[in-house]
């Protein structure tokens, strides 16, 4: 069944054409994505069936009763509804249900003072029955604890639940935005760059929430693995006009590829075709026996197709320039503190870059990535510790405000001059188009700029003199799909030392060399890439190391916590063959021969042994508060399902709140019993 159907339609603004002769239909179960440069016209489109856009000409239709749900890349709340709330509130039809109910019940005690006419209360009270069965499945299928498991998927924690929408950021209100969408299951979901304002864990949390959405959703989006684990087929805006294919991005590039060359073979051949047509004209047109011939020739000639190649779209083209060479550890973080008030941020974080590292960022949004960034920068000042920047070291900042910050009256030459006044005119135009700003292009107002082509300036900017040391917050936020790769491409061949922030799991694994990840205050750092350090995770969880190896559990991945730390060092996850951090080397390990047993730290055992008693009693009170729980929810269930019991209203409502109630109780004490669980049989694997 189709839900949206464009026919033959064409929108433009001013003397630009964004789409002409457009045919697509989105059936039910669509998992379309929309891909093309910045400004191509994919966010129009998305409005056409969003219908906040009307057509110039043709047909946008919607099949009766479909639900939309659309996600722009602006928003504005204008209501300031306490953040579960405005969730909740967010399904249509519930006041409307809770209106009709007053309404039948009210004209229910209008006829029960003249119980005469039993046909009319026997109406009313079933169309009361029926109301009772479509509250219930409503509150079935939107519930509450539906909506905080939305709600802390995206980030969000119990004490924001009731926070006022205005309390929260421009990010976090987006994310409050999704997740009423995605609480309202509708039929056709629209999402402009939904992972914009997600961080690692939060897009992940998306991406498998998307891969069990039964419904329809039309997705944009520049992170090329997202795009690729959640589509079917491709809308693509090229040069030629829009154009569909089957399978993913992976699938579009491929085909793309087979149709160039089959265009380019067959255009080879008409040109050839042509040209030994042409020839026999040209030798026997002055030739009365071959008048015949040659007129025939000449018709065919003029039926001959014209074949056009498809029109290489423009993308960035970014080379940086060499760079000095600095000394080994560009930058060094001892005892380094960052608080603003009581709350504290960063706390004795002690990290070293080595020259030449690509070092990716990661964490949830709050956890101070970003902050880290800007104290290295000089942005900010640090609260405790100190920050030392090596000799020889020329640092280029990209934040995620630099784009707002561009003078809006000055021309994009006139920014990128101001950024180096030493380079000349044809290093700025250089640069700029490289950034796909040629020619009067680089005479256009920043006022006048889209957001990606103001994220592009700033880009330039900082490309204009890139330094030794780049350090970037979130550089593909704004970028098209192809200009994030470009991106990650240019910077693959820096010869620099580069430290970056960022969400896009592809770009994370295409550049960096280290990770950290920042959490609870402190920094985990792993030498390795995004690959092998979610390896190394899920591998710590399944086989516990040692105490005395130099493995930490990740914070993100488990509350345990290891009884012996390193004083001074940043916490390391090293893989086999790298050295231990300081405070736990002891004396040199015995040869692969010797039975000698590792050294063994008394005190840890003793501190790990309390701790598996507490967890012991624990978990068996646990145990015991969880049956409690659930026989107390089964006698509430069994209850509920009476006939009579349900029709008193009173009765049953007050059971479905008392039912509601003791779930949540329930899935917390059950999740509790899981982490204590998970950490007993950590600490006595490793006791063993």
């Amino acid at each position: 069944m189709s839900l949206a159907v464009l026919e033959n339609v064409a929108l433009g603004f001013g003397k630009k054409t964004i789409v002409e002769g457009l045919d697509l239909r989105v059936a039910a179960g669509d998992r379309i994505g929309l891909i093309g440069p910045n400004g191509s016209g994919k966010t129009s489109l998305l409005r056409l069936l969003a219908k906040e856009q009307v057509a110039d000409f043709g047909t946008v239709m919607m099949s009766r009763g479909t639900r939309l749900g659309y996600l722009p890349q602006d928003i504005t709340i204008r209501e300031d509804k306490p953040l579960l709330a405005f969730v909740m509130s967010s399904v249509q039809g519930r006041k409307e249900l809770d209106a009709e109910l007053a309404e039948r019940e009210a004209e229910l005690a209008v006829a029960e003072q003249d119980p005469g006419d039993g046909e009319v209360l026997m109406s009313i009270a079933e169309k009361l029955s029926d109301l009772h069965e479509r509250i219930a499945h409503y509150d079935m299928h939107y519930t509450e604890h539906e909506a905080m498991r939305i709600l802390h998927g995206l980030g969000f924690v119990n004490d924001d639940r009731v926070r006022p929408i205005s309390e929260f950021s421009g990010g976090w209100k987006m994310r409050a935005v999704l997740a009423s969408l995605l609480f309202q299951k509708p039929d056709l979901l629209l999402l402009d760059e939904p992972t914009n304002h997600l961080d690692m864990p939060s897009v992940t949390w998306l991406s498998d929430f998307l891969k069990a959405y039964d419904r329809a959703f039309v997705l944009i989006c520049h992170d090329r693995e997202f795009l690729n684990e959640q589509i079917e087929r491709i809308v693509s805006f090229e040069v030629e006009g829009v154009r569909q294919y089957a399978g993913n991005y992976e699938r579009y590039l491929a085909l793309r590829e087979e149709e160039e060359i089959i265009l380019e073979n067959k255009a080879k051949n008409i040109a050839r075709e042509r040209e030994q047509t042409e020839r026999f004209i040209n030798r026997f047109r002055a030739q009365a026996n071959k008048a015949r011939a040659v007129q025939s020739r000449v018709k065919a000639l003029d039926k001959m197709e014209d074949v056009e190649t498809y029109q290489k779209r423009k993308v960035m083209r970014i080379k940086f320039p060499p760079s000095e060479r600095t000394v080994t550890e560009p930058v060094r973080l001892e005892g380094v503190g960052k608080r603003y008030g009581e709350r504290v941020v960063l706390h004795d974080v002690n990290l070293k870059v080595q020259r030449g590292e690509r070092v990716g960022i990661i964490g949830v949004n709050g956890a101070g990535k970003t902050t880290l960034l800007r104290m290295i920068a000089g942005e900010i000042e640090k609260s405790a510790g100190e920050i030392i920047i090596g000799s020889s070291v020329t640092m280029g900042y990209y934040a995620q405000h630099h784009a707002e910050s561009l003078h809006r009256t000055s021309s994009i030459f006139e920014e990128l001059s101001h950024a180096d006044p030493t380079s000349g005119v044809t290093r700025v135009r250089s640069v700029a188009g490289a950034f796909l700003f040629s020619d009067d292009d680089v005479e256009k107002k920043i006022a006048v700029l889209s957001g990606g082509e103001r994220a592009r300036v700033a880009l330039a900017r900082l490309l204009i003199k890139p330094g030794n040391l780049l350090l970037m917050d979130e550089p593909t936020n704004h970028l098209d799909l192809a200009s994030s790769e470009a991106l990650a491409e240019s910077l693959s061949d820096y010869d620099g030392t580069l430290m970056f922030v960022s969400h896009n799991r592809s770009f994370v694994r295409r550049l960096a060399t280290r990770i950290w990840n920042v959490e609870n205050g402190t920094v985990e750092t792993y030498p390795g890439t995004l690959d092998e350090y979610m390896d190394s995770c899920r591998r710590r969880l399944e086989e516990p190391e040692r105490a005395e190896s130099s493995v930490t559990v990740p914070r993100a991945m488990t509350d345990m916590r290891t009884s012996i730390k390193p004083s001074t060092a940043a916490k390391t996850a090293s893989p086999k063959g790298t050295e231990q951090p300081s405070a736990l080397r002891g004396t040199q390990p015995p040869p692969p021969s010797a039975a000698a047993k590792p050294v063994v730290n008394e005190a840890a055992l003793k501190a790990s042994k309390n701790r598996r008693t507490k967890l012991e009693k624990s978990i068996a009170e646990l145990e015991a508060k969880i049956a409690e729980l659930e026989q107390a929810q089964k006698s509430r269930s069994e209850q509920l399902a009476d006939p009579e019991v349900y029709a008193d209203k009173q009765r049953s409502a007050k059971l479905l709140v008392e039912f509601k109630a003791a779930q949540e109780e329930l899935d917390k004490v059950s999740a509790r019993w899981e982490r204590e669980q998970t950490e007993l049989e950590l600490l006595t694997t490793a006791a063993n």
